[in-house]
């Protein structure tokens, strides 16, 4: 077995329009010589961000993509560490700072494109560039979430971040998950005041920062307009705001390898838009859905899922194929325990979608398909907004892209896969292999111990997720008057009455709750959700409709 087998090739990748492959030899589509870390929770990827822009000077570039960018957010304890306060001096220290951020709805729905369009100001008085990018599908939006940060005169300082954290409010916890108490966004009440966020970015070091900043490069050098809404490009016209991209200077060669052994292939999604195409796509990519479905079919004892959604009937299909192929494979998964909007239009079309991919994927392996959520030590949910993938200790994914319609056909989205190029495939990874020291990290916190006490066996490893998750839903289920968030044990429909909502925020105005007893870990188990027939019927047609459409 070897690296192509768990890679796309160029033309596997399905998109000879793209630059992204341009430099790889003999079809090709990924590189080698790369270092990977895990930067898990948006408190130690905001501090590094942090750290590096205030790092760079004149003649270095900024680079990045994003969903929702907050102008205030802090990215340190420091209230003068603002997003726009940390990019506009690097841009007045002369760096070439750049940004994507989608235009997004209107703001009455909870969108942030106003938001956005601060940001830009600012960016564009210190000399920078940061445009609003509307060229997407109808319902679609720009997902990707990534920095690319390259260095004039040492480019072994080179760097890039791709994954899951938004550059905004609330994301700025840690693993004790209490939440970002300074500046939180709301989200459904069983969550309290201030959501715990479970999240991962990846840092990219080597010549696959060239392949990041390539995706950035593309879009916007594209020549398709950022809207082609006559309103907006009113609104846009009358609030003097930028609607051309400056000239980016010619990209530098991809940065030296490293003494690492990732070998890293960036992934993306991106649609077919109308009426104009882009150049680098113009049938659209959908490299992410590709190379999930071709690493899957390698999968031989563990598939590990940390995702926001797991939707749609195309996703669960996707895992019980290779549950069905291989009857040695076991599957985890770790959801949010609640969805993020709750009310009675917002929760169910979420609920039927999760249900979709969760059935076949039941009814394929059985008891070898474990699905979790996570509470804190308060008895409140954690809201799992990661999307990461490992899968035998050998492939990881870690990117923007969730596991439904929308991430792999209808919005654009980036994810950063790897191998270890040591040894031979079919054997066991190292024990510093990225891959696994992933897993290692994020399980060692889910089940509450050091990262070297985690079992290296996957049957092992899954059965103590599976205990874990047990003996808390006992204790929970057990313990008598007690104020949690959560109840004890989690229904299948994950339905949080108004009485549970109440104890829920007093849980978090109290900011403690009484542990004695608790055994270790976070997990709880959840089960396939269950609507009634009406419901069933106008769910489905809004979570198609709005929630979860499919592109081309």
């Amino acid at each position: 077995m070897a690296v192509s087998d768990w890679l796309l090739t160029a033309a596997e990748r399905g998109n000879p329009h793209t630059r992204v492959d341009d430099r790889h030899p003999d079809g090709e589509a990924w590189s080698a010589g790369n270092t990977l870390r895990p930067l898990v929770h948006g408190r130690p990827y905001f501090a590094e961000l942090h750290e590096r822009i205030s790092a760079l000077g004149s003649g270095d570039r900024l680079y990045f993509a994003d969903w929702r960018g907050d102008p205030g957010q802090q990215l340190t304890d420091d209230p003068a560490s603002t997003l726009t306060a940390t990019l506009t001096a690097a841009a007045r220290r002369g760096a070439d700072v750049r940004g994507l951020l989608w235009r997004s709805h209107w703001r009455r729905l909870g969108f942030s494109s106003e938001e956005h369009r601060f940001l830009g100001e600012e960016i564009g008085e210190a000399g920078g560039e940061c445009l609003r990018d509307m060229r997407v599908r109808f319902r679609g939006s720009h997902h990707q979430k990534f920095v690319v940060l390259r260095h004039a005169d040492d480019p072994s300082r080179d760097i890039a971040y791709v994954g899951g954290i938004d550059l905004c409010r609330s994301r700025r916890d840690d693993e004790r998950h209490l939440g970002d108490d300074l500046q939180p966004l709301p989200m459904a009440a069983a969550y309290g005041p201030a959501p715990a966020w479970h999240d991962v970015q990846v840092a990219i070091q080597g010549p696959a920062v060239h392949d990041v900043e390539t995706t950035f490069r593309e879009r916007w050098e594209d020549s398709t307009p950022l809207t082609l809404n006559p309103g907006r490009r009113l609104s846009s016209r009358l609030q003097a705001e930028q609607l051309e991209p400056g000239p980016l200077g010619d990209q530098w060669p991809p940065p030296p390898a490293t003494d690492g052994h990732d070998v890293v292939q960036i992934l993306r999604t991106f649609p077919e838009i109308q009426p104009v195409g882009y150049d680098f796509a113009p049938e659209g990519e959908r490299s992410v859905m590709l190379g999930n479905l071709k690493a899957i079919t390698q999968a031989d004892r563990l598939v590990y899922v940390e995702d926001q959604y797991l939707w749609s009937a195309e996703v669960g299909e996707h895992f019980a194929s290779a549950l069905r192929a291989n009857p040695e494979l076991r599957v985890v998964v770790v959801l949010p325990l609640v969805p993020d909007q709750d009310g009675a239009v917002a929760e169910p079309p979420q609920l039927h979608g999760r249900r979709l991919a969760m059935e076949p994927m039941l009814e394929a392996g059985g008891d070898r398909v474990a699905v979790f959520g996570l509470t804190n030590e308060q008895g409140l949910p954690v809201y799992v907004h990661s999307k990461t993938c490992v899968i035998d200790h050998r492939w990881a994914s870690v990117g923007s892209d969730n596991l439904n319609r929308r991430s792999w056909t209808c919005d654009s989205e980036i994810a950063c896969v790897m191998v270890d190029d040591r040894g031979d495939q079919d054997g066991p990874a190292p024990a510093d292999a990225f891959p696994r020291v992933l897993l290692r990290t994020l399980v060692a916190e889910h089940l509450g111990c050091a990262p070297d006490e985690v079992p290296e066996d996957p049957g092992e490893l899954f059965a103590a997720m599976v205990d874990c998750a047990d003996a808390l839903d006992r204790w929970y289920a057990g313990a008598p008057d007690r104020r949690h968030g959560v109840r004890g044990r989690i229904s299948s429909r994950l339905r949080l009455p108004g009485r549970t909502r109440a104890r829920a925020r007093a849980a978090a105005r109290a900011g403690h709750d009484d542990r004695r007893g608790r055994p270790p870990g976070r997990l709880r188990r959840l089960e396939a959700p269950e609507l009634g027939t009406t419901t069933e019927r106008w769910a489905a047609a809004v979570y198609d409709r709005i929630f979860d459409p499919g592109g081309g």
